[in-house]
């Protein structure tokens, strides 16, 4: 045992300095965004809420769209949002040129959102998955991040058994879980390191884990296999040349378009519904039918184009159980799941997360200080 416990420890501080750096990364960008959803809502709160008419007549929603074209047309709309609250403005996504907030009884465009604080979060959001890399770079930049959440993974569950000290009593694993505000130097450093990688290593354990499935073809499949479902196949994007570019399409919505949003709305009761844009062969909603424990479970209902029937439902109630978890997974790696708490649960660890670094290396360079301190003396005896 004392053989596996120093392999263990050699393999943990050398994943941790190899991966340190981007741990780091992460662990900041992941505190930032913590409350990206609950800080962008209260910034937009004005802009989101509209006074609905005596009528509460909605216009069709071809003609919302229309009127967010007419004001900004060289936008290509990407999808459209409508909540079923009679204040809600409704939400015209436009691909990389933003969004909109538009009035659904007038058309009036109520807002853009705020702008520089999506472009931060965004920012954020670019440096914890891919490291700011952008293009063909994305795919490299997101191999590193995925490889050193693994290896955050593993020292977080290394952490735990190293963390446990030889000798069970009070004294022993108190030192371990209580901060000594009045050491400094390695004993700080080695004291903070312990204490907060008691407090944090099973948040960052389900972090690092959920982020895993998100990230990994592999880890999704096997969480198919675990639960005793088939994974889906994957599936390839159709050619260019078949697809063209969306950015140069023209940007048509069919003649039958609002038959199509209503037998969308006709199908289930719904708390909020979405489309993407364009539709071309089939309009794909993600319904959100607020009934649901989880209450990100969307369900999806596919429509043929040509005719507005129903191709496909998918109810969120009836996934496979491997698809609700790994939907579960997406928000709980933001902390969402726990609402309020849950988010600041996360916050608090991605900190944490970055004080692990900051003095593991600590640990690390004055390991190797010392290390070189001891060579160079034992050469000058031998000299």
């Amino acid at each position: 045992m004392k053989t596996f416990r120093k392999a263990l420890f050699w393999l943990h501080l050398i994943s941790g300095v190899v991966a340190g750096a981007v741990i780091f990364i992460m662990s900041v960008t992941g505190a930032l965004l913590s409350f990206e959803k609950n800080i962008t809502e209260f910034a937009e709160r004005e802009m989101r809420v509209v006074a609905a008419p005596e009528n509460g007549a909605r216009l069709p929603v071809n003609e919302i769209i229309g009127k967010v074209r007419e004001a900004k047309p060289e936008a290509k709309p990407s999808a459209i949002t409508l909540q079923n609250d009679k204040n809600a403005a409704a939400l015209v996504a436009l691909g990389r040129d933003g969004q909109v907030f538009v009035n659904p009884y007038t058309g009036e465009i109520t807002g853009e959102g705020a702008k520089g604080l999506r472009g931060f979060f965004r920012t954020m959001t670019d440096w914890h998955r891919w490291l700011a890399l952008s293009g063909d770079g994305r795919p490299i930049g997101k191999a590193i991040t995925g490889a050193s959440n693994l290896a955050f993974l593993f020292l977080a569950i290394s952490g735990i058994y190293i963390w446990f000290p030889r000798r069970w009593s009070w004294k022993h694993f108190k030192a371990a879980m209580v901060f000594r505000w009045k050491v400094k130097g390695k004993a700080r450093d080695f004291n903070w390191h312990t204490v907060i990688g008691f407090w944090t290593s099973l948040v960052l354990i389900v972090l690092t884990l959920t982020a895993t499935v998100i990230s990994y073809q592999w880890a999704t499949n096997l969480l198919y296999t675990l639960t005793g479902n088939e994974a889906p196949q994957a599936q390839q994007a159709p050619p260019q040349s078949a697809q063209g570019n969306p950015a140069e399409q023209s940007f048509v919505l069919p003649e039958n378009f609002n038959e199509i949003w209503t037998t969308a709305e006709n199908h289930a009761a719904w708390k909020s519904i979405s489309l993407r844009l364009p539709v071309t062969k089939d309009a794909v909603f993600t319904i959100d039918e607020g009934k649901y424990w989880n209450m990100f479970g969307r369900s999806t209902l596919t429509l043929n184009a040509q005719n507005a029937q129903i191709a496909k439902w998918e109810a969120y109630g009836e996934q496979n159980s491997a698809r609700q978890i790994r939907s579960w997974f997406r928000f709980t790696h933001t902390g969402e799941t726990g609402g309020f708490v849950g988010q600041f649960i996360g916050f608090l660890a991605c900190i944490g997360g970055a004080f692990l670094v900051w003095t593991g290396f600590s640990l690390a360079l004055r390991r190797f200080a010392n290390w070189r301190g001891k060579s160079k003396n034992g050469l000058d005896s031998q000299t």
